[in-house]
């Protein structure tokens, strides 16, 4: 990797500012899922186990009135992952002031320090968000040397990531970070082949440039989910009450043109009469899919056609579920491609793209079955269209 990272720069005493990813699901003050904080574990460990001195900060939500404060506090987090570290997390509920500056001086090393949620200071102008330059510079003044180990907000310019960055002699990859500009940067840079991209997911606008930039790199590109049937659309086929972008229509026909040989969709859809968990499922033809019916999931055949592709692939991206997989009867497609990914993961490399697959595959109890399941998702969409992601950028090369 061309980027500095963590194992590059000496920690011992220092004031190691950690942008972290903690923007986890909380419900009644409860985390649902504590995935990202997981994750961050290597990186805060590495910088204890090193002498340095941890002080983490993250946004969590959007910050738009007193009431979204009220109940977006880091808080909660901060008893997590002291649980999580087995020490003590020393807690400040403010994201600057004099309170903060004290308890960051008195921190030894080896311990850990979390400040409130950065989009906090959005509420006035959004500084964080804006990557205001005052505030960056202030956040920056906090610590002797910067980790950016939140991929999830890498492809935004904010003051808590660029902002601390421009202004700090050491901005450096904590592991996350490194692993996930190995794992899909690497991939898209050099993949070994055959590789198979999969994409699924309600719209075809979410996932233009993913397409177009998919088509110049992979083998195959098999396109499932709600995305799908704008493309059936393109070819004349009926798609009954099918979600569809008909504005997106000619698109579809161009991208269908640009990837012949390449583009794949399956030859068969799980349909029901409405939008309903408890819709009696159909499995039909995608060429003819009644009129008073909407595709809900691809079906069997499909899966078997994406299955003898992924069985070849040495390399493979997938982001987008291949259809409702929220509602159990049209959750099989999902899980049945999830499922032969994840059982050619000793001879490939797999890659999830963040986002509603990684929460399938989670769900499904299958994450062990993959080399790489992305953290971010607007920023692994973004890194997949082959963008450069600010956050990125900002961090130091080597």
């Amino acid at each position: 990797m061309a980027k500095l990272t963590v194992r590059d720069i000496d920690l011992k005493n220092k004031k190691v500012l950690i942008r972290v990813d903690f923007n986890v699901p909380i419900q009644d003050g409860v985390i649902s899922d504590d995935n990202r904080i997981r994750a961050a574990l290597p990186t805060i460990k590495y910088v204890l186990e090193n002498g340095g001195k941890a002080i983490l900060f993250s946004h969590l939500g959007r910050i738009k009135s007193e009431e979204d404060k009220a109940k977006n506090s880091l808080k909660v987090v901060s008893e997590r992952l002291a649980e999580l570290l087995g020490q003590n997390v020393t807690f400040i509920p403010e994201t600057r002031g004099a309170k903060l500056e004290k308890a960051i001086s008195a921190l030894k090393p080896g311990e850990v320090l979390m400040f409130e949620n950065t989009r906090f200071e959005d509420l006035d102008g959004k500084k964080e968000s804006k990557n205001d330059p005052e505030l960056g510079k202030y956040w920056a003044s906090l610590g002797d040397v910067f980790v950016n180990d939140a991929f999830g907000t890498a492809h935004r310019a904010h003051a808590s990531n660029v902002g601390v960055s421009s202004n700090i002699e050491s901005a450096v990859a904590g592991f996350l970070l490194e692993k996930e500009i190995n794992f899909i940067g690497g991939t898209l840079e050099n993949p070994e082949r055959p590789f198979v991209a999969i994409l699924g997911g309600a719209k075809v606008s979410d996932k233009i440039e993913v397409i177009q930039n998919l088509l110049k790199i992979a083998d195959k590109v098999l396109i499932g989910g709600g995305m799908a049937f704008t493309f059936y659309k393109a070819m004349g086929y009926e798609i009954g009450k099918s979600l569809l972008e008909e504005d997106k229509v000619e698109l579809a026909k161009e991208l269908l043109e640009q990837g012949k040989g390449k583009i794949v969709l399956g030859s068969d859809v799980a349909s029901a009469k409405e939008f309903n968990k408890d819709a009696e499922r159909f499995v039909r033809p995608a060429t003819a899919l009644p009129k008073d019916e909407l595709g809900l999931d691809i079906g069997p055949d499909s899966v078997k056609e994406f299955t003898a592709i992924i069985n070849t692939a040495k390399t493979v991206v997938w982001n987008g579920p291949m259809g409702v997989f929220e509602f159990p009867k049209f959750a099989e497609g999902t899980k049945d491609v999830a499922i032969a990914i994840s059982k050619i993961k000793d001879h490939a490399t797999t890659i999830i793209g963040g986002g509603d697959s990684a929460a399938a595959v989670i769900e499904f109890g299958l994450e062990d079955g993959f080399s790489h399941i992305s953290t971010g998702g607007g920023a692994s969409l973004e890194y997949l269209e082959g963008k450069e992601l600010p956050g990125i950028k900002a961090v130091k090369d080597k």
